[in-house]
């Protein structure tokens, strides 16, 4: 039986009401609240390393005891269920409070290793937060929860994990596109798995209402269990956590850019205080490379969160992090400024980094090489052109014994239709260049072709394909959300057979929901 501890709760203040009404809770950071039992669950895909690493084996996790608590029906002994209490900058727009409206945590369960992990159920039901919904989630988005977020991991970028995939039995009704056509749809629960699910909008709730000793205590808190190295509370330790924040969310940031990942709603109550990628919702990855893309149909007019805007984003909830931990800097503002300037430093660092590294490129060293960067996306963004294809495909353009001396069949692929002559003159021109520049590295083009092929993905998860097992699955076909899960475990490897699942985008998909656009509705 795993053991579980209830840390957060036996450290911080909460709600003294234990009911489901939504409310307003003040002086609080959490409400107790269990899940809402379900009609009939079922276990639809569940992760073997995540359960490897929270120390759960195979018997375990094909059990009815445990489908049965992943669903929220039942609780392992030490399990102290709450919900969590936080604010947010909704697209620009102060919301005051938010909370967990239909996510709670079970416990913290502490794995082999000594290591504490948060399991949390998403769609278990209505808090004190879920305002007027109803606290449940829909198959279609946890699906796609659930398989992005160990695609993710496995690309290596910083995520929250995700152990299991449960159908409830139950229907939720859902406008899926806030047209006024709501439809019943099959229910399920995610559970996720992160260190702490505290999101930048803890720290500003505790800020926007003046409750300076509840803002201290929770970053004494969250200092004392994630960032111990930091020190004993002080001025200094606070803006010590506040640099690391700011460099952590640049690194995690600057890795979405480079293997085009889309988050979609990127608000301060979606921005992990870890620095990882937390809260799937309206996500997507780009195909062709267009810096104005967004998946949320939410955003489709001010596209604030589109694919090339990540990066200021990144840094306006930065700041927004920096003014909500002011109290604690003693009002110095320069502490704000330090972090800002922390987040930008490190972001154009590792932005840089990867790109280079993305191009067989072990550094940047000259303007020349900042241009032919540049050059890159420039080319890439004027036609219609996969990302991932164009990227992958150069590491077979790199070990031709010369320069090309035309647009090789590689890249031609890449295109998503007819492109203009002069085009493919402007990207033979840009190979050329680049070709001679990789002769100047210190390894062999075979050498520099392994490297490109482990940080140049084949295998993301587009939404075609998630769309597709989500077809699949609401059919009563499992089968692609396994393949799928296992297919996103090898990334960068090649899997003879497996060639559909790195195809670009097909025509159909160009238009249809939850290919082309998706909304917040889950």
């Amino acid at each position: 039986m795993p053991q579980f501890l209830s840390h957060f709760v036996d450290s911080t203040p909460g709600d003294p009401l234990r009911d489901r009404r939504p409310r307003q809770v003040h002086g609080a950071l959490w409400s107790k609240v269990e899940p809402t039992p379900v009609s009939a669950p079922r276990m639809v895909a569940w992760s073997p390393e995540v359960a490897g690493m929270l120390g759960l084996d195979e018997a375990t996790m094909r059990s009815a005891e445990t489908t049965q608590v992943l669903a929220g029906n039942a609780l392992w002994p030490g399990m102290v269920p709450y919900a969590a209490n936080y604010g947010g900058h909704q697209f620009g727009h102060w919301a005051g409070q938010l909370g967990d409206g239909r996510a709670i945590v079970l416990g913290e369960l502490v794995a082999p290793d000594g290591s504490r992990h948060e399991l949390q159920l998403k769609g278990a039901g209505p808090t004190p937060y879920s305002r007027r919904a109803d606290g449940r989630a829909v198959l279609r988005s946890s699906i796609r929860e659930f398989l992005c977020s160990e695609a993710m991991h496995h690309l290596g970028v910083p995520t929250t994990r995700a152990l299991s995939l449960v159908a409830t039995g139950d229907s939720v009704i859902r406008d899926m596109f806030y047209d006024g056509n709501p439809q019943a749809e099959p229910g399920a629960i995610v559970c996720r798995v992160a260190p702490t699910f505290l999101r930048f909008g803890n720290f500003e709730l505790c800020t926007s209402r003046d409750d300076l000793a509840l803002l201290k205590l929770l970053a004494d808190d969250t200092v004392k269990r994630f960032f111990p190295e930091l020190g004993a509370p002080a001025k200094e330790t606070y803006a010590a956590f506040y640099r690391e924040v700011a460099r952590r969310t640049a690194q995690l940031i600057a890795h979405w850019q480079a293997v085009g990942f889309v988050h979609g709603v990127m608000n301060t109550d979606n921005m992990s205080i870890l620095g990882l990628t937390i809260d799937y919702g309206p996500y997507g990855w780009i195909d062709d490379f267009d810096p104005g893309w967004t998946p949320n149909t939410t955003d489709a007019d001010q596209r604030r969160y589109r694919f090339g805007n990540q990066p200021t984003i990144g840094l306006w909830n930065i700041e927004r992090l920096g003014i909500a931990l002011m109290p604690l800097f003693e009002d110095d503002e320069s502490l704000v400024t330090a972090g800002l300037l922390e987040y930008q430093r490190t972001f154009e660092q590792e932005a840089t980094r990867r790109f280079a590294a993305k191009l067989g490129l072990s550094s940047v060293q000259s303007e020349e090489d900042v241009a032919l960067i540049n050059g890159c996306f420039a080319w890439l963004a004027a036609e219609e052109t996969d990302m991932t294809l164009f990227f992958r495909g150069l590491a077979q353009v790199v070990t031709t014994e010369t320069a090309p001396a035309e647009l090789p069949q590689v890249v031609r692929e890449a295109f998503y239709g007819e492109v203009p002559d002069s085009h493919v003159a402007r990207g033979v021109e840009w190979l050329q260049a680049w070709w001679h520049r990789t002769r100047r590295e210190d390894a062999p083009p075979a050498e520099l072709a392994r490297r490109m092929n482990a940080v140049n993905p084949k295998y993301v998860l587009r939404n075609w394909l998630a769309q597709q097992a989500i077809d699949a699955a609401h059919a009563g076909d499992d089968s692609e959300v396994h393949t799928l899960l296992d297919v996103m475990r090898r990334p960068f490897d090649e899997q003879p057979g497996r060639e559909r699942f790195a195809a670009k985008r097909p025509d159909w998909a160009r238009s249809k929901p939850g290919c082309s656009a998706l909304s917040c509705s889950s």
